[in-house]
């Protein structure tokens, strides 16, 4: 068990390749909002994760990517409301349990909490009984860009499961998600997705849900490669640190913002997986559970709206739309969908 406090320090008209699609979107002057946000962003007002993280960046710039094991993953939870840090201590303790994970990293980003709480959770997570090890590590501030810190120190594995801590994922639908990435490693590869999209009457990007298709896999359950991690924080220049920027000034979007670096890496879009049982304590659908459910999603209608205005941004400093749309699920059974009589009850025909 770790305990660690750790420093850190274009293309207009608008284009975007969709496999095959391609969109043009006229120019819109952004509202006074939006630009006081981008100024604030670009010039200091908020805090920007550089590129910038010395010590993270020269270590993984020197680190060899092909001496990482690809037969276990790394599990990074993020950590930030103390109300949630019993289910937060439940969830890092069953990840530990699955043998394809080498170890827990619980990564807490709130600086308000005091040292004697932490302490205590740091003291639970080394009592409990875990087949891999976990440690807490503080995060150097409160940006949500340190969830992609590289953390060569700490990660020895190619395959790398980002996710938050209201999210209860069974063990054999990790292990199938796992089995899938080993077979796609240069994709993300995740259970909840979303879409990008364009509003051609309002002449803006959006972000959506087609029942279709999508482009963008979330934090909730996020498999990567190690090396996104420094592709995200270590490199991409000017454009990178604005695009890091706004996701300091709204404090939300890294997870699409990540998206777009391995699609623009990658070429391909998300990989989306079927799971057995999947809890997410943090959805606003959930009756009864305020106290868990904190999350920015539980504002629907204005979360949207801030997360197609990241989309916009990040097309606008980084010059370039990278996503791109992928279709279908990937499941590891089909079961037989008709119903029938049993018991009275009328259920799916497989069900027993």
């Amino acid at each position: 068990m770790q305990f660690h406090l750790r420093e850190s320090t274009s293309i207009n008209p608008l284009k975007q390749n969709t496999n095959n699609e391609t969109h043009t979107l006229p120019q819109k002057m952004p509202s006074p909002l939006a630009t006081a946000i981008l100024l604030a962003a670009l010039f200091g007002v908020v805090s920007i994760t550089k590129s910038a993280v010395p010590h993270e960046c020269a270590a993984a710039r020197n680190q060899n990517h092909q001496a990482l094991r690809r037969d276990t993953v790394t599990v990074l939870m993020n950590g930030f409301s103390e109300s949630r840090i019993p289910l937060l201590h439940s969830l890092a303790v069953a990840y530990s349990l699955s043998p394809i994970v080498s170890s827990v990293l619980v990564l807490w980003g709130n600086p308000s909490t005091a040292s004697g709480v932490l302490h205590q959770l740091a003291r639970n997570l080394s009592l409990s009984a875990s087949s891999s090890p976990i440690s807490l590590l503080l995060q150097p501030s409160a940006s949500l860009n340190n969830r992609f810190l590289p953390r060569p120190d700490h990660i020895s594995t190619d395959a790398v499961l980002i996710c938050d801590d209201d999210v209860e994922v069974d063990s054999k639908s990790l292990e199938f998600a796992f089995r899938v990435w080993e077979k796609n490693p240069n994709r993300l590869v995740g259970l909840f997705a979303r879409s990008h999209d364009i509003d051609l009457n309002r002449r803006e990007w959006v972000y959506t849900v087609h029942p279709d298709r999508f482009s963008i896999v979330l934090t909730k359950f996020m498999l990567l490669r190690a090396r996104y991690l420094f592709l995200y924080t270590c490199v991409g220049g000017a454009g990178m640190a604005r695009a890091r920027g706004i996701v300091d000034a709204v404090r939300n979007c890294e997870d699409v913002l990540m998206n777009l670096v391995v699609a623009e890496e990658a070429q391909v879009g998300p990989l989306l997986v079927g799971a057995k049982r999947v809890r997410d304590y943090g959805d606003a659908r959930n009756e009864g559970e305020e106290g868990v459910r904190v999350g920015l999603s539980s504002r629907k209608g204005e979360h949207r709206k801030r997360r197609g205005w990241c989309i916009g941004e990040f097309h606008r400093v980084l010059g370039r739309m990278p996503l791109r749309y992928s279709y279908g699920k990937v499941v590891d059974d089909v079961g037989e969908q008709g119903l029938c009589n049993k018991g009275g009850k009328i259920v799916f025909c497989d069900q027993s």
